[in-house]
């Protein structure tokens, strides 16, 4: 008979973070792949991460789309998430917390702060300081992740275990369609 693992429960600011992780891997721009999801009540109401709009090429399939030093053919992961929450509807930005792998650009940054944002954890401060000081002056609380290494040890887990089967809760058989 083989002993269960010890469990760990994470915090809310691990839990999300690493879902926020996980989202920016549905990125289309390999110059930052960034995610965000935003929270509130400690409910997902929305994910993001950078990629073209709906129906429109991909950075991985046709190249980057420069201005300035910067690719333009996607749409930011902060951005994304608010636009997302926008388009389901149902609920309402104001007073939530995003949770992001970077802090958002300027840009992201008058979004985030018109949308009524009121918290954001990002795993690190991305080029412009300058968004930083404009997250305060409007309010929004920001706080700068930092990883939890009995969680990540923990992710490392899930990631790469079996799903265990026991024996007590009875064998399921799936028949096969002639």
């Amino acid at each position: 008979m083989s002993e269960e693992r010890q469990h760990y429960r994470p915090g809310w600011d691990d839990y999300f973070m690493a879902i926020a992780k996980v989202v920016a891997a549905r990125g289309t721009c390999d110059r930052l792949y960034s995610g965000a999801i935003l929270v509130k009540n400690n409910r997902i109401i929305a994910t993001g991460y950078n990629g073209s709009p709906p129906g429109l090429p991909h950075c991985q399939d046709v190249g980057h789309l420069m201005e300035e030093g910067h690719c333009v053919r996607t749409v930011h992961g902060e951005h994304n998430v608010l636009l997302q929450a926008a388009i389901q509807g149902g609920t309402s930005t104001t007073g939530s917390t995003m949770y992001t792998k970077y802090l958002p650009c300027i840009h992201c940054t008058k979004y985030v702060i018109a949308c009524g944002v009121k918290r954001i954890v990002a795993a690190k401060i991305y080029r412009n300081p300058k968004a930083l000081d404009m997250l305060k002056e409007a309010g929004v609380e920001v706080v700068l992740y930092q990883e939890n290494p009995e969680w990540l040890a923990e992710l490392q887990k899930i990631f790469s275990e079996e799903v265990p089967t026991r024996t007590n809760e009875g064998e399921v058989k799936l028949e096969a369609k002639s």
